[in-house]
């Protein structure tokens, strides 16, 4: 047999022998690093920074508030630039404003950004409150009356900076009760900016009285698990603040 009569054999046994067409392979998967479980400076100093910052009062005074890079790095002991990362991130989250050549500031929010952030806070505490009524245990309930149970007549005018303290706790457990993640998390960074402003009005006018008065029919409300009564009630307690804010807070101008 000559070659001519081999070649057709040949070919299909090439043909038979060619491997079969393989399965697509799952994409690759990203090359990550261990993570270092330990605080960076970065974080330190941002929750120092930050924590400062809403311990000031900051609308006692119109004038401006420069934070020094250099000195807080010496008084945090480190280098500047984990200060200056903490500080492009208070930014984003609107603490802090970047002024060209002149320096960061402490950001005040003007009177329209107050009320936004109120009427924003209003929408998630009223449901808040709408979900505690569903979920939240008596005990849980009843710690909520427990807080204001030392502040009773002339006592809360004797002690207003505890009063206003407790005020900011009642508030940020309402949110807390609901069990929402969701809700959780968006209310976090709202209400740090809000904790500023509540702690100033509640000196203001009437807020201080009518705060214990509000406060109080909303705990009945929760106790009697009375859904749609605590959901106005917590809405028209925050709006009140904001109308409040819209006529008296000339400070913010």
């Amino acid at each position: 047999m000559n070659s001519r009569d081999r070649s057709p054999s040949l070919a299909n046994a090439r043909v038979r022998s060619a491997p079969a067409a393989r399965a697509p392979l799952p994409p690759s998967q990203p090359s990550l690093a261990p993570i270092d479980a330990a605080p960076s400076f970065k974080h330190k100093a941002y929750a120092a920074l930050k924590n400062a910052i809403v311990a000031m009062d900051i609308y006692r005074s119109r004038d401006d508030i420069r934070l020094d890079e250099r000195k807080l790095a010496q008084d945090f002991g480190i280098s500047r630039t984990p200060v200056r990362e903490a500080m492009a991130q208070l930014e984003s989250e609107g603490f802090v404003r970047s002024v060209p050549r002149r320096g960061v500031y402490v950001v005040r929010k003007t009177r329209t950004e107050v009320i936004e952030m109120i009427t924003a806070w209003a929408a998630l505490e009223s449901m808040a409150a709408r979900l505690v009524t569903q979920t939240a245990t008596p005990d849980q309930i009843a710690d909520l009356r427990k807080m204001f149970a030392t502040f009773e007549g002339d006592q809360v005018r004797a002690h207003l900076d505890e009063y206003s303290e407790v005020n900011i706790e009642f508030h940020q457990s309402i949110i807390k009760l609901s069990g929402n993640r969701v809700l959780i998390e968006m209310a976090e960074n709202l209400f740090t900016h809000m904790r500023m402003i509540r702690r100033k009005t509640i000196v203001e006018k009437d807020r201080v009285d009518r705060s214990i008065r509000d406060h109080m029919k909303i705990i009945e409300a929760l106790e009697a698990r009375a859904t749609d009564r605590a959901e106005v009630l917590v809405r028209d307690h925050a709006l009140g603040l904001a109308e409040h804010v819209k006529q008296y807070a000339d400070y913010l101008d």
